[in-house]
């Protein structure tokens, strides 16, 4: 399975992120009208990175590392250019265009995985 792991490298990893990303913004888009409700969104690069440096320090993947962060999930809320009167801080254009944003990076992260998982298949048979 380590073989596998490293032909795919981090790109596994953030597939799985980019997945989550899509979900809390979907998330704030299907909120965006309701009072009270926080924007969040995932820093990318902070999760990616820790989980790398994580993954360097410990002996085992399941193994937790300490300390363990506020948010395990890397969810942070976001500060909104226009604060609503009803307390929510979705900005709908904002999210729409993150979305489609981190639409087309999980595309293309998708892509490079298909490419390289098709050159594993390609190795095995021989071609």
């Amino acid at each position: 399975m380590n073989m596998i792991d490293n032909a795919l490298g981090v790109h596994a990893q953030a597939l799985g992120l980019r997945s989550k990303r899509m979900e809390v913004l979907a998330r704030n888009i299907a909120n965006a009208d309701t009072p009270h409700f926080k924007a969040k969104d995932i820093d990318f690069r902070s999760v990616l990175k820790q989980t790398r440096e994580d993954s360097l320090q410990t002996t085992n993947n399941l193994h937790m590392p300490l300390p363990m962060e506020e948010s395990p999930g890397g969810e942070k809320y976001r500060i909104p250019f226009n604060a609503a009167f009803d307390g929510n801080t979705v900005e709908l254009n904002v999210e729409q265009a993150k979305f489609g944003q981190i639409a087309a990076d999980y595309q293309a992260t998708l892509n490079i995985l298909e490419n390289r998982v098709s050159g594993i298949r390609r190795a095995l048979r021989g071609d």
